[in-house]
């Protein structure tokens, strides 16, 4: 979709703010989008990717002419219809990195291909979205390992295989997905461990049913696997991944039901190319952190969420939440949560004592059952930890061992930014995505204290990372004023 254009966007702050800037643009912020601009607000979205849908409706690369039409590539075209209809203004690949709130309103700054940009808004609707999480095993950070949701986007959007012969390993909806995909596209399956029981996806039937489409499609995806002869092993988890400078080989051993290794049992190794590894979702916390929003932690919605009303409301006043970034809930839900945020603002705006009130809708418990019960397969158990050797990293971007990070803890870094300051941990390009869980669990079961009590490490920008050159202004260093040097 091609940008639109509009007067109030520009590289300097507008003298006339917009009345919603919506950041994300997946089935929640897209769909909140259309909503908010369809009852006449003047409403800007942002994204990073060229083209709405975020992961699950992701858009197909215009190269690609072979793939075949799904529901989900379906509900993503009527999005992106819908949107381009509305007149909301998108802008497509850009980049978000610092949010701030002014006496009336936001700042929001921003990185596209046209360079540095700020935009000022009335209102702010966070649509985020999730995170993956992997936790370590050891020769995890070998090249060939990736993540489950990161092989989804790629084999989605690009029609991209990880690997030739890939071991799909970890917890969640997204193993039988990404393992048919794999065999779908040409590649070779290798196993599926799954760290569940068959018993903890059988419990969840009357959720999946639900969404009947969706469960016999994941039975169609199980039945392809089998009959393809593709080791399905339940209640089974990665020891160790091995290799000389990439991805060659991977041990599987069965875990017991809190997910820890099994001594003394049979393990099983398969020559791969590479490894899908992950263990579910998070919300993506970076920007509501940084904004010092009020934040809950349920493991039923994917760990630390920021707090929000039925509405999306968070605890500061004219910033908004919805999608998976306020808890995990699923595809489904998003467009409702979406709606949602929009009737809030608009509620809020029309109502100048700034406590507008109007009823969420009433469908979203239902919409949401079969999400929970697919989050639900994803609660990390304790028992993972033992996976993680002590000379195993669980810091990548600082190259800290899981010694490191518990002799980190036991000195006093029993807070994460504590533990910031006395290792590093969490402090690389990453922002702590990849290390916080982990190191949150290591600190409990260190200190006894629950997760909860540990709390969040706190977020500042960028956002993301981004070159100087995105943010700086073009200069000639023999143009600057330096004075001459005192005489002697």
């Amino acid at each position: 979709m091609a940008e639109q254009q509009t007067p109030p966007i520009s590289p300097i702050a507008p003298v006339a703010p917009v009345d919603v800037l919506v950041i994300g643009a997946g089935p929640a912020g897209a769909t909140a989008a259309i909503k908010a601009a369809d009852t006449g607000l003047s409403v800007v979205l942002a994204d990073e990717q060229k083209a709405a849908g975020g992961q699950v409706w992701r858009a197909k690369s215009t190269a690609i002419l072979s793939a075949p039409s799904t529901p989900e590539s379906r509900a993503g075209d009527d999005l992106r219809h819908r949107l381009s209809a509305s007149a909301a203004t998108c802008l497509f690949d850009h980049r978000v990195w610092q949010i701030q709130p002014l006496d009336q309103g936001w700042m929001v700054a921003l990185t596209g291909p046209e360079g540095p940009r700020v935009i000022t808004a009335r209102t702010v609707i966070l649509a985020t979205g999730a995170q993956e999480r992997i936790f370590p095993v050891p020769g995890w950070t070998l090249p060939g390992v990736i993540g489950l949701a990161a092989a989804t986007a790629l084999m989605k959007g690009q029609m991209i295989l990880p690997g030739q012969r890939v071991g799909v390993a970890g917890a969640g909806p997204l193993l039988p997905f990404v393992a048919h995909e794999i065999l779908r596209q040409g590649g070779e399956v290798a196993f599926v461990a799954d760290l569940n029981g068959l018993a903890d996806w059988t419990k969840l039937t009357p959720q999946m049913l639900r969404r009947p489409g969706l469960a016999l499609r994941g039975a169609g995806w199980l039945a392809r696997l089998r009959a393809a002869g593709i080791p399905l092993l339940y209640r089974h988890g990665v020891r160790r991944i091995t290799g000389d400078g990439r991805v060659e080989q991977v041990e599987i051993g069965p875990v017991d039901d809190r997910w820890k290794p099994v001594d003394n049992q049979q393990t099983r190794s398969f020559r791969v190319d590479a490894v899908c590894l992950g263990h579910g979702l998070a919300p993506a916390t970076e920007a509501t952190r940084m904004l010092n929003c009020r934040h809950d932690h349920d493991p039923a919605l994917g760990g630390w969420h920021v707090a929000t009303d039925d509405l999306g409301r968070t605890s500061i006043a004219g910033l908004y939440a919805c999608g998976d970034g306020a808890g995990i809930l699923g595809a489904a839900a998003a467009p409702v949560r979406g709606r949602n945020a929009a009737k809030a603002v608009l509620a809020d705006l029309a109502d100048k004592s700034g406590a507008g009130q109007t009823s969420p809708a009433s469908n979203l418990r239902s919409v949401s059952a079969f999400g929970r019960a697919m989050t639900s397969l994803t609660i990390p158990r304790d028992g993972i930890l033992d996976q993680i050797t002590p000379e195993t990293i669980v810091c990548r971007c600082e190259g800290l061992t899981r010694g490191d990070v518990e002799a980190g803890i036991t000195a006093g870094g029993v807070s994460p930014n504590a533990l910031k300051s006395d290792t590093r941990c969490g402090m690389g390009p990453c922002g702590g995505r990849f290390c916080q869980e982990t190191a949150a669990m290591l600190t409990a079961r260190l200190t006894g204290r629950p997760v909860e009590e540990i709390g969040l490490p706190t977020a500042r920008p960028p956002l993301r990372p981004l070159p100087i050159e995105a943010v700086a202004s073009d200069f000639d260093y023999d143009e600057l004023p330096i004075p001459a040097p005192a005489p002697l």
